[in-house]
């Protein structure tokens, strides 16, 4: 029994590098614009439909990947600029986005998923998960390396200042609505080609592949910044902190299933994760400060007493 969890390994692992993509698209938005972004359950379908519709179309899966990373840029251009130009609050942007892709996902697949017909030549495919683990790993690598760099340029930088502190970014001369926009931009284009990666390794799109994709993008970002947050704050190990999350919570996966319990329960304890992980730097903060006051008060008062 223990073998065949180990075996399934490579499988799940694989999975947990194609999500890691799609955590770094969530990291840009969360932890760099510091804006909430739902547009990614929607646009990580469509890349997910795009690839499946184009590939089955005879389209190398190269192009395919291509286009459904075009795919994704659109999709975040039109939640940017809902948000900048028309003044709707991020959150809703997203959520109004996101419900106008499941139509337009439907319209391109012309029903509700799409298996890829034949045998198509794919980048990555569940039939040899172990080569797979290796392609997706080198993608990994290259994105997170490409990001780095664009991070480390002006334009980067003036992205990453926008989400530290936008009066101050405006006030220094720095265009936040552009920036803004090119953020999701490249957050939805990469959670798109995420998307199409997972239509190669299961050889089949579905409009409701991108259902919940926000949460374990979230458990990835989450689990991954609080393992590497205390061994340096360098952006690159941050990137790379991501996919270890993401890993990490496809193991969880795979042990869930391994130990016999209600994989339908997985959501319940991500979203229990993401909870634990997000407020226990809030009550270190707040409590753990009212507790040290009322420790140094107790020791003042008996040193008066003496």
């Amino acid at each position: 029994m223990f073998l065949d969890y180990l075996s399934s390994l490579p499988g799940h692992l694989s999975q947990g590098l194609i999500w890691a993509i799609a955590a770094i698209g969530i990291y840009i938005t969360y932890k760099v614009l510091d804006i909430p972004d739902l547009t990614v359950d929607g646009s990580f379908a469509t890349g997910n439909i795009v690839a499946a519709v184009l590939i089955n179309a005879g389209v190398h899966f190269a192009l395919a990947m291509l286009i459904a990373f075009a795919a994704g840029l659109l999709c975040g251009l039109i939640t940017g600029l809902l948000h900048t130009l028309i003044g709707i609050p991020p959150i809703l942007a997203g959520i109004l986005t996101q419900m106008g892709l499941w139509s337009i996902n439907l319209l391109i697949a012309g029903q509700a998923n799409v298996a890829l017909l034949g045998n198509p030549q794919l980048l990555v495919n569940q039939i040899d998960p172990l080569n797979s683990l290796w392609i997706l790993a080198i993608v990994f690598v290259v994105i997170i390396g490409l990001l780095y760099v664009f991070f480390g340029t002006e334009l980067g930088a003036s992205i990453r200042a926008t989400g530290n502190n936008q009066d101050m970014a405006r006030a220094q001369g720095i265009n936040t609505k552009f920036n803004i926009v090119l953020g999701l931009m490249i957050s939805n284009s990469l959670v798109a080609l995420a998307g199409s990666l997972l239509t190669q390794y299961f050889s089949f799109g579905d409009i409701g592949n991108g259902q919940g994709a926000i949460v374990i993008g979230l458990c990835a970002v989450v689990i991954g910044t609080a393992i590497v947050k205390k061994i340096s704050p360098n952006f690159l190990l941050r990137l790379a902190g991501v996919g270890i999350g993401s890993i990490i919570y496809f193991i969880i996966y795979s042990a869930v299933s391994f130990i016999g319990l209600d994989t339908t329960l997985l959501k319940l304890i991500a979203a229990v994760v993401v909870i634990i992980f997000l407020g226990i730097p809030y009550i270190k903060r707040v409590y753990g400060g009212k507790i040290k006051k009322r420790i140094s008060d107790s020791k003042l008062s008996r040193g008066s007493n003496k």
